[in-house]
């Protein structure tokens, strides 16, 4: 785990929280699977049609960026009619190639500052921040549009090494206005206490797309809403 110079987070703090009613409801982050390939557009469509979706995050591994880019147009148009914002995992180059509306970051994957540089000041920078406020306030400083903390669930998505406790969500979301995304595991059953919590987006894979993706959205929009 990454060590956090500003030491624990007093358990109590989230005890005593309650989401700022100021602050806009939670909303639905996508974030693809692996495989786009196939009849993914028509899932897509259908998952988008079943709820309100903030968000959908392209993320493939393993592409060169020309087949990536390939993949991702026919999503991209998608998004784009349901007037949902189309961001790229992880390349700062293929969401300038697709003109994308926003690229999110790992600790790997750049400088906020760089990409803001290369991307310009309409296009949305996410990082990932795993279970830090340091480098959640870094990010901020660096000019991000949101950070995301997680894995907060057990997750099959991708290794997990970073277990952050929702009280995290609520330190930040009491502090700042920067949205804080919450990751990690996250179905409709499990999706309330990071809501509560002050998750201004959960972003969600498997539990969507493992199964009928339209019917998860619903659920979610059960729970969001």
């Amino acid at each position: 785990m990454i060590d956090d110079p500003l030491g624990p987070l007093d358990p109590n703090f989230a005890a005593a929280f309650r989401r700022d009613d100021r602050r806009p409801p939670c909303q639905l982050y996508l974030i693809s699977p692996l495989d786009v390939t196939g009849a993914f557009p028509d899932r897509l469509s259908r998952a988008l049609d079943a709820g309100p979706v903030a968000a959908f995050q392209f993320r493939v591994k393993d592409v060169n960026q020309h087949d990536a880019a390939r993949l991702a147009e026919p999503l991209q148009r998608i998004c784009a009619a349901h007037d949902v914002a189309f961001i790229v995992n992880d390349s700062v180059s293929l969401a300038k190639r697709l003109g994308a509306d926003g690229v999110h970051l790992g600790q790997e994957d750049g400088d906020p500052r760089e990409a803001r540089s290369i991307l310009g000041p309409g296009v949305q920078i996410g990082v990932t921040c795993h279970d830090s406020r340091h480098l959640a306030m870094d990010a901020g400083d660096g000019g991000a549009d949101y950070v995301a903390f997680g894995s907060f669930y057990p997750t099959t998505t991708k290794d997990v090494k970073h277990r952050p406790e929702p009280v995290i969500l609520s330190w930040w979301s009491t502090l700042f206005e920067l949205p804080c995304v919450a990751i990690g595991g996250i179905t409709p059953g499990n999706a309330a206490p990071l809501v509560a919590a002050g998750a201004d987006f959960v972003a969600v894979s498997g539990a969507v797309w493992s199964g009928d993706e339209a019917e998860a959205v619903r659920a979610f929009a059960d729970v969001l809403g």
